[in-house]
């Protein structure tokens, strides 16, 4: 298995960074939208490409590689807790995560952007850990 881990990377550092400036921004000034946004669709491009990721590793814990791609992303979090990927606790985490994503990607609204906002400094720990234990299975499989 060789895992390209770069583009993940890039997206914890993107998000990491837009939270931050979010964070020193003045809630009433129009930039703070700007920073908001770009929380919002980091957190939505975080998950995805960590989902990618985590479905590439699961392939080679399946008897079938293509039932991986077939699941849906709560089954995929289930199949990765099967396998002591994730905890049972990062899981439900994880399904959190997952709401609040097809709830923004379908109603975009300020409230449900808040709803991200609160989720995204754990997100952020999360998908580190995660990454980070896909690194090291990747290590130990070759």
């Amino acid at each position: 298995m060789n895992l390209d881990f770069e583009n993940l990377k890039k997206c914890i550092r993107t998000l990491d960074s837009s939270l931050k400036l979010l964070e020193q921004s003045d809630p009433e000034a129009e930039v703070y939208d700007v920073y908001r946004n770009a929380v919002v669709k980091g957190f939505e491009l975080t998950l995805e490409t960590s989902g990618k990721l985590l479905r590439k590793v699961l392939k080679d814990y399946a008897a079938n590689p293509g039932t991986v791609s077939r699941m849906v992303f709560k089954d995929v979090l289930r199949l990765a807790a099967r396998h002591n990927i994730l905890t049972p606790d990062e899981v439900g985490r994880w399904f959190s995560y997952r709401e609040a994503r097809n709830e923004t990607a379908h109603d975009y609204g300020e409230g449900l952007a808040e709803n991200v906002l609160s989720l995204a400094k754990d997100f952020l720990k999360d998908v580190e850990t995660l990454m980070n234990t896909l690194q090291q299975i990747q290590e130990e499989s070759r």
